[in-house]
This record gives structure tokens, sequence and C-alpha cells, in this order.
């Protein structure tokens, strides 16, 4: 049975203060004092609140929707994940809320609160770390949760991805193998994929006793931004011969940059990215990249989601659907 959510009563009954009081704060924080608008506020986050934007007679039914957030919606990696999850819920007649959040932790919680509150039946999440009020909310909602996109050892109910430091550990192993001797990681947005495939990356250096190079930005990944960094990275460390790049829209503006400076790959440097592309794959040469399963990772998440909301007590699962080395004609 599901738990009750928190209502504005609860929240009053916490704060010593009448509903009509909470409900005044939350339309208009000017109409009350700041001791009481802190003191309300503090307590929401105690307790998980959700706003209901659904009718009370509907709260404990199912709405067979579910809600899907994503990092962003310009990034192919996620077209295909939510093709995936798409193919699935459609069949058994579950709608899709879908919601982007920027790689922001605050943004995140904000979505997932919005989706939440039309009382969705579970939720897809890109991320496997949250906002202590985010998880406060999951927990209270009482909903399943699929986190997707890693294998995160301690999911809030169920992951399903790949191991992507173990991705990056592989791939920078065969470009050292192939006779790379200083291989430079380009990383882009930061987020926490994106330091697991750098650790991998150190990981396999180290242990070939090469020194970890990298250049890393926050900005958001392109080809141009690829072609500036591999640039840049030529400036900062002229004898590297390899480039490894947390994403193939950085290798690819990489590998273009190289063509226009007239720098032969992979005879004088290596590149290779991550996800596999079809326009990687298209090239010539093709990219070498690591291959993800981005279209069954949605599918498998949604047949675990949908499986999980018909549970009475679901239990902690990881499903780590792997990944595939393709060296292309790159490296």
């Amino acid at each position: 049975m599901k738990k009750r959510r928190p209502n504005l009563q609860d929240i009053a009954d916490e704060v010593g203060v009448t509903k009509m009081t909470v409900s005044r704060c939350l339309r208009d924080s000017s109409k009350v004092s700041p001791t009481t608008y802190k003191k309300i506020m503090a307590a929401i986050d105690r307790l998980g609140y959700i706003p209901n934007k659904a009718p009370e007679l509907l709260a404990n039914a199912l709405s067979h929707s579910i809600g899907i957030l994503v990092p962003s919606l310009t990034n192919h990696v996620f077209a295909e994940v939510i093709r995936g999850i798409e193919e699935v819920t459609e069949a058994h007649g579950y709608q899709t809320m879908l919601a982007h959040y920027g790689y922001s932790e605050e943004i995140e919680e904000e979505r997932i609160a919005n989706l939440l509150a039309y009382h969705v039946d579970g939720l897809i999440l890109s991320e496997s770390h949250h906002s202590e009020r985010t998880l406060k909310m999951l927990e209270t909602s009482d909903i399943p949760v699929i986190e997707i996109m890693d294998v995160h050892p301690n999911p809030i109910l169920k992951s399903v991805g790949f191991d992507n430091k173990q991705a990056g550990y592989e791939m920078t192993q065969l470009m050292l193998q192939r006779g790379c001797q200083q291989v430079v990681y380009l990383g882009a947005r930061l987020d926490e994929r994106t330091k697991l495939r750098l650790e991998g990356y150190t990981c396999a250096m180290t242990e070939r006793q090469k020194q970890p190079l990298s250049l890393l930005t926050d900005q958001s990944s392109s080809f141009s931004l690829g072609a500036q960094l591999l640039n840049k990275a030529i400036t900062m460390y002229p004898n590297l011969d390899g480039v490894f790049c947390t994403n193939d829209d950085l290798a690819i503006g990489a590998l273009f940059e190289c063509q226009r400076l007239g720098i032969p790959v992979p005879k004088k440097i290596s590149v290779a990215g991550f996800h596999g592309h079809d326009v990687g794959q298209a090239m010539e040469p093709k990219l070498a990249s690591v291959l993800t399963p981005r279209f069954k990772i949605g599918q498998e998440a949604a047949k675990q989601l949908l499986a999980s909301i018909e549970q009475e007590s679901p239990k902690k699962s990881t499903l780590d659907l792997g990944f595939e080395i393709f060296q292309g004609g790159t490296i």
C-alpha cells in the first residue's frame, strides 16, 4: 500500500500555524513573516512535501504515466534512450512525461517535484547522484525509480546501464596497446559519467606508468568545442599522439580539426570517442568509440519500471548491459 503523502495540514501542525497560513505562504511568500516563511520551508524539506496538482480523489489511483528526466534534449545519446523507453511504455498503455535539467542537481530537484505533483506512477532518472531534498521527495512519494546510464552499486531502487569507468579504462588501454605514448583526455560538462570515464583513463595510464593528462571544461559538448580542445591540447602537450574524448561530439570535432590542420589520423594522432553515434561510424576513417546500448537501456529501464509498479515490494537490483570497444580507423 502506498504511503500517504504529507499535506498542507501536516506542514501546519509541524510549524504550529494554520493550514491557511501555509497555503498563503506557498502562493505568495510576502504574505507571511520572514521567520514563518523559513519555518514553513524547513518543514517542507523535512517532510518531503510535494504539491498536489491532481484531484484528491485520484491521488491514490494509477495515472498510467511515468516521468523521464534527461540532462539534455539535444543530446543524441538520450534520444535513443527515450525511443527505447517509449517502445515499451506505449505497448503497455503508459504515457511519458519528459523533463530535462541541464546537468544541474538543483534543476533536477525542481523537475522531479513537478513530475511528482502530477502523481506519475514511476520515474526514470539519468543520474545516480541527487540532492537531499530529491531523495526525501522520492522516499515520500513511494514510487519505483530506475536510474540509468551507469551501474550504481546502491541505487534508489534499480539501475540499468554500463560501467563508465571500465569503459574508459579499456579504451585507453587499447590506445596504449596500439602504440600511443601520450594520450590526453578531453572532457566537457563534467557530469558524473565524464568523471568516471576520466577515472578509468587515469587507471590505465598509471598502470603503464604514463602521466595522465586532461583538458576539462564545463561547456556543452559540440564539434567546435572538440576542435578548440584539440588545438589547446596540441599547444600544451606538443608530444601528444592520442586524444580520448568523453563523447563522440568532441572526438568528431577533434578529428575534423586534425584533417583541417593536415595531421594524419591515426599515424600522428589517434582519436577515440564515446557512445558510437552513427555519424562517427559513417565517416572515413570510422571513429574509434565505446559503443553503448542506449536503445536497450531505455527498453530495459521501462520494463523494470512497469514491473516494479505492479509489485508490492520490488527489490533493489543493478543490470549491467555492457559496452563494446570499436577500434574503427582512428587509432
